[in-house]
């Protein structure tokens, strides 16, 4: 397989696709149908030129290329990394044989399933983001908005590639589905509920990129683990572009924190809504907010189907070959804090086997815990008194042994009529909504940024702050 990507090819790629004239036939019929559907559904903003960073390799050094690229005109394509000829089975009942470079006929359903699944988030994410060029703080953000939306775009691309080159006729009728569902649609929503939020405004933005990339960074992870190596090696590369995104998110509320503090310290208040700011407990509500419909996205913390997929060796754990137990957890088990009906919590023994979704969100928790400690320390070196937290995972949630209970962010059940009581304290409120929308004005003159945003502290690839990272029409 080589590693450099053809680009001379109408759809650029590094599996060799010219020698499958088929599949190449069928993947060019359904290029017309994804343009036309970034056309409506992609970015609103129009512009000339983008500097974007384009792969041209799959290897671990100089993997990018930057350049200014008229966003339409993007080469989009199907890029796989390296294949390791030595790869065997890490985990369930195939422990130790070769990895599958075909579908198996028994894991032919749960496979392509796994797959549209993955695949339904890219798309989903391009069409939340649609009009945010349209109130972009700096060419900077603007530009790191575009360069999300490419690679989601491509994301897709990767998913669509395994459903057409592995699973037929099937797998070409949900390659079309994914551009028939759209998110927010009443009628054709995306599969998973927080891909159709509203992303309205840029700290929801950030707060996208931050929590809910990186659930894909945890998901695509354990994809990456999978014994169907062309899904495998499709995440592997996937998880280079995931990187960005979650850059995106963790400076973006970094600079919304660095500037709510400057105006706190300037005007002697947390009340910086009258001067131009982000109150910090605002901030908190929507850290709230987007922490937990993210979490949401694990699925139930037990779950047969899950252990159905890694024993078959479907989907793996986080870090899979780094874990220090025999990789079939018949014998193991761990424990999980369910909600009783009388507000307390019960510490409950289960097979660790069932329990993977747990497994996978505790990773995800203590990773975004990260970024909290982050954020408190920008409000500590400011002599600030005030702090982030992460709420309880009982908090707000639809999915899982915790929804249809009301458990507040310090982790305290509590009947409805509390529940009611303390939202506007704990959730972004439509006061909050319109305020921060308020503040939502572009800027587009290079070099400056918006009040409300700090500026980053470095460019892109090397650049300046005020380099012309897009150019407007």
């Amino acid at each position: 397989m080589p590693e450099k990507i053809d680009y001379d090819a109408k759809i650029p790629n590094n599996v060799n696709l010219s020698e499958d004239r088929r599949l190449q036939r069928a993947l060019e019929g359904w290029q017309p149908k994804f343009l036309h559907w970034w056309g409506e559904m992609g970015p609103t903003l129009e512009t000339h030129g983008v500097y974007l960073r384009t792969a041209v390799s799959v290897g671990r050094e100089g993997w990018a290329h930057f350049d200014h690229v008229n966003v339409p005109d993007y080469r989009w394509g199907i890029f796989l990394a390296e294949r390791d000829p030595d790869r065997r089975i890490a985990f369930g009942e195939h422990q130790g044989e070769p990895v599958w470079q075909q579908v198996p006929g028994e894991y032919r359903a749960d496979l392509q399933r796994l797959i549209v699944v993955q695949g339904d988030t890219e798309p989903a994410s391009v069409e939340q983001q649609k009009l945010l060029g349209l109130t972009a703080p700096s060419l900077y953000d603007l530009r790191n908005l575009f360069q999300v939306n490419v690679e989601e775009g491509r994301h897709l691309w990767a998913m669509v590639y395994l459903l057409h080159a592995y699973f037929g006729r099937e797998g070409r009728d949900e390659a079309e589905g994914l551009l028939l569902r759209n998110s927010g649609s009443p009628d054709a929503p995306r599969i998973l509920g927080a891909f159709n939020e509203e992303t309205a405004d840029w700290l929801a933005f950030y707060m996208f990129t931050y929590f809910t990339d990186r659930d894909g960074k945890y998901q695509l992870g354990t994809l990456k683990e999978s014994s169907f190596d062309p899904l495998s090696r499709t995440c592997e590369f996937m998880l280079k572009e995931e990187a960005h995104h979650m850059m995106v998110g963790t400076t973006g509320v970094d600079r919304v924190v660095i500037r709510s503090a400057e105006l706190i310290r300037e005007h002697d208040t947390l009340d910086i809504g009258p001067h131009g700011g982000i109150p910090l407990d605002v901030v908190q509500r929507y850290i709230n907010f987007h922490y937990t419909v993210s979490l949401d996205l694990f699925g139930s913390e037990t779950s047969t189907n899950a252990a159905n997929y890694y024993t078959a060796g479907l989907k793996g754990r986080w870090q899979e070959t780094r874990r220090k137990d025999d990789h079939k957890l018949t014998g193991d088990a761990r424990t999980l804090d369910r909600p009783n009906g009388d507000g307390t919590w019960t510490t409950e023994e289960q097979q660790a086997i069932l329990l993977l979704n747990l497994d996978l969100r505790n990773e995800y928790v203590a990773d975004c815990q990260t970024g909290v400690k982050r954020w408190n320390k920008i409000l500590a070196d400011a002599g600030i008194d005030f702090a982030f937290r992460l709420p309880h995972p009982g908090f707000n949630r639809e999915v899982g042994i915790n929804s249809g209970h009301h458990v507040t962010p310090d982790g305290t059940i509590v009947d409805e009529a509390t529940w009611e009581a303390g939202k506007r304290k704990w959730l972004p409120t439509t006061e909050d909504l319109t305020f921060v929308r308020s503040l939502m004005h572009p800027v587009y003159e290079r070099g400056k940024i918006a009040s409300w945003v700090a500026p980053p502290r470095q460019g892109i690839n090397g650049k300046p702050i005020d380099y012309e990272y897009v150019y407007l029409t």
